[in-house]
């Protein structure tokens, strides 16, 4: 069901003993709502133009916050990767005649919102020299957009994740020998 213009940001609930029309707007990463109850309102028509006016109410008030610039995120391990380097692929792609040709592909986003792409052909360059040149561009463009110093940036927090990996792997270790070691004693105190 197609939701009209006049009821952005509202929403109806009618779950359990809940009954009224919903609120809700966003800014900066907060939420900001309000539930507009059939009974307390006197009635669901009454609910619903209470709900509209604060709903115009509160965009004008949002509007009036200042967008804080979105923060990028930087992802620095995938456990869906399979080359070992973020943002490079081995992929098969499909001509207009069906003709398959394998290549790496390189992907990296020079600005929020906006994804580039390109390949490197394995028959053209061999298998090594495809991946290699994938590998370089895709460091060059990350270089460009985030600063000379974005690898020694990632490889400090590389190794921190490392750190913490580690870590958390020895006390699962500990909490399974714990585990194991509580149930065998009650196993033996149940015995007898």
């Amino acid at each position: 069901m197609a939701r009209s213009k006049a009821n952005k940001g509202i929403s109806r609930i009618d779950s359990g003993s809940t009954h009224g029309w919903f609120v809700r707007g966003y800014r900066n990463g907060k939420t900001y709502s309000k539930l507009f109850s059939d009974r307390k309102c006197g009635g669901k028509g009454k609910a619903q133009k209470l709900a509209k006016i604060y709903r115009d109410e509160l965009n004008e008030e949002l509007e009036a916050i200042p967008k804080k610039p979105r923060q990028r995120r930087i992802v620095i391990s995938d456990s869906r990767n399979t080359t070992g380097e973020l943002g490079v692929s081995r992929t098969t792609k499909i001509g207009p005649n069906g003709t398959k040709h394998e290549c790496y592909s390189v992907s990296w986003r020079p600005e929020p919102g906006m994804q580039k792409c390109t390949s490197f052909s394995i028959k053209k360059y061999g298998e090594k020299k495809s991946f290699k040149l994938a590998v370089e561009h895709r460091r060059k463009m990350m270089r460009e957009i985030h600063g000379p110093s974005f690898y020694k940036k990632l490889s400090t927090n590389k190794s921190k994740l490392a750190m913490y990996l580690k870590l958390r792997q020895r006390y699962n270790c500990y909490l399974n020998y714990f585990n194991q070691s509580a149930a065998s004693l009650l196993r033996s105190f149940f015995a007898y």
